[in-house]
């Protein structure tokens, strides 16, 4: 055995005794030792008494001294324990305790994302810390776009986080009193309606040049305010607010307040046509459902001089605007401007694909809520960008579900095996190595299923361990495979493989999500299905239960003939 491939069991070895309270067992080694290294396969009885070694010796050393040798040896394998644990986000400077109000206002124009998740737990976090109320508003001031599907299904999104809010509302609730500041703007001379075409306007703003309607006086613009009411068409007049055209900042170059949308809103239908943009509407609602703290993404910031702009010329009370990194992980984009041509065209199956970054889509993976939650806090409150890798959100999945998750054996690319002088009529094996989560009755006889890959390497005379089961000896090689019973003792010196009885088989297809994206190009091959075989016990579990299928990772149950793999 070379030396390298002794430094990386030995490195796994100590990652997971570290990792579990000092101890490590042979199947978390090779597991891991072949999910890395697959070359390895052909080799598991060469090296199975090495790794028998290794964790005999790294059992002996005490947690301390496990540390020690993966900070000096092993540093890219060390994950410190305190930082999975230390969750949460940090102090703000001059809260008042039990004054607190944030806000969650996502627009109802698709399905909530992880985006949405991170976001909604920041301020749903943060009003906890200091005794305050969080606010479901919905941004839903665009008719075009927003269905009421869209409104359930973020209330089913934040319910299955397990996200609380003190109060719901829409914006436009309150469209009359919205009304009401967009005239007292006009009327204040800090606001004016523009009649000039689109490309005019996008041009002038690019050169800092004012168009003529910013000359109209007050009672021009109240007058066509009106009519923007009842005469002007879609797209013939906004309202810009009156800024600096010669800003730096563009977002400050007389940007639009209000606009005419003919489309039926899915609440108010086609009562009212014209509705305020986001940064009009925002400010305003903020400022009168009394929030203190308006968390958003950093993509706002230069937003920012407008929001406080917009409250300052209306005198109104101003909420203090904090931003963070907006969350999305690499090759699953979050915009609903991919993902929803995605849906329409057939290339996912709908918003609970498992590829995608929705949260129907990850809670249908096997991604738990509380994984979701710890995964988000542990970005902390930053603004450094956040394209994080899908297996940093597994990695936090993988020790909440580990407890629960029954296991099951799955065979792929199954291979017959005949056992003679196998004496077992039936089977009881326990759902889960540790925890106590029931058991469950095989019924035996001399024929199993094997996955082909075990059966490559195999050479008659060799003997293996049917997991939980008993060693065999091979004594045919072919498209069958034949063995006899040796006995029933357990030889960590042995290959263990996992195995199905003929006996009321369960035919599965595992849906495996790949990434969707790569080079910003749609993945052609990112879901790809396996198919396999697993035992009867499969249809008495639930549709969503987790499961560890031994040696290949942890599934979902999606139906009774196909589950979707979660992760390792």
């Amino acid at each position: 055995m070379d030396d390298e491939v002794r430094r990386a069991i030995r490195g796994i070895a100590l990652q997971n005794a570290y990792e579990h309270d000092g101890k490590t067992r042979n199947d978390a080694v090779i597991s891991k030792l072949l999910g890395s290294r697959p070359d390895l396969r052909s080799k598991v009885k060469e090296i199975i008494p090495v790794i028998s070694e290794i964790i005999s010796d790294v059992n002996k050393c005490s947690i301390s001294k496990q540390k020690a040798e993966l900070e000096s040896s092993y540093p890219e394998l060390l994950v410190t324990k305190p930082k999975d644990e230390r969750i949460g986000l940090p102090p703000l400077e001059g809260v008042e305790y039990g004054k607190m109000v944030t806000r969650f206002p996502p627009e109802p124009n698709g399905y909530p994302h992880i985006g949405h998740a991170k976001a909604a737990i920041i301020d749903e976090e943060y009003a906890k810390m200091y005794g305050g109320k969080m606010i479901l508003r919905f941004d839903d001031t665009n008719p075009e776009n927003e269905r009421l599907e869209y409104y359930a299904a973020i209330k089913v999104g934040l319910d299955w986080l397990g996200v609380k809010y003190d109060r719901v509302k829409n914006t436009s609730d309150d469209i009359e009193l919205i009304y009401k500041k967009g005239l007292q703007m006009i009327e204040l001379d800090s606001a004016y309606v523009c009649t000039c075409k689109q490309e005019t306007t996008s041009r002038n703003r690019r050169e800092m040049k004012s168009c003529k309607c910013r000359s109209g006086d007050v009672e021009q613009n109240t007058k066509r305010w009106h009519n923007m009411f009842e005469k002007y068409k879609s797209g013939e007049a906004i309202v810009r607010f009156r800024g600096d055209m010669q800003s730096e900042n563009t977002v400050m170059r007389d940007p639009s307040l209000f606009r005419i949308v003919e489309g039926n809103h899915p609440i108010l239908l086609n009562k009212y046509r014209v509705w305020p943009n986001y940064d009009f509407a925002v400010a305003i609602e903020d400022s009168i459902d009394g929030v203190t703290h308006a968390f958003r993404t950093k993509e706002y910031e230069l937003r920012n001089e407008l929001y406080y702009s917009i409250l300052d010329k209306l005198g109104m009370r101003k909420p203090k605007v904090l931003e963070f990194s907006r969350l999305e992980f690499a090759g699953m984009p979050v915009s609903k401007r991919i993902l929803k041509p995605l849906v329409e065209s057939g290339q996912v199956s709908g918003y609970d694909d498992p590829r995608l970054p929705t949260l129907e889509a990850l809670r249908r993976r096997g991604i738990v809520p509380e994984a979701i939650r710890k995964f988000a806090l542990s970005l902390s409150f930053t603004k450094s960008d956040t394209l994080a890798p899908f297996d940093a959100l597994e990695s936090f999945n993988r020790k909440i579900i580990d407890p629960t998750s029954l296991r099951l054996f799955m065979v792929t690319d199954p291979v017959k095996l005949i056992v003679k002088n196998n004496n077992l009529p039936s089977v009881e094996l326990p759902n889960h190595p540790q925890k106590d989560l029931g058991k469950r009755k095989i019924e035996l006889d001399e024929n199993f299923y094997i996955s082909g890959d075990d059966t490559k390497s195999l050479r008659v005379g060799d003997q293996i361990r049917l997991i939980e089961l008993y060693n065999v000896k091979i004594t045919k090689v072919g498209s069958v495979i034949e063995a006899e019973c040796v006995d029933e003792n357990f030889k960590t010196d042995l290959p263990k493989i996992q195995w199905v009885p003929q006996k009321n088989v369960v035919r599965l297809n595992i849906l495996i999500p790949k990434t969707l994206f790569e080079n910003e190009k749609f993945n052609e091959n990112s879901l790809q299905t396996l198919q396999g075989i697993t035992e009867g016990y499969y249809l008495e579990l639930n549709e969503g239960t987790e499961i560890q299928f031994v040696r290949f990772g942890y599934c979902r149950k999606d139906s009774a003939i196909q589950a979707i793999y979660t992760h390792k």
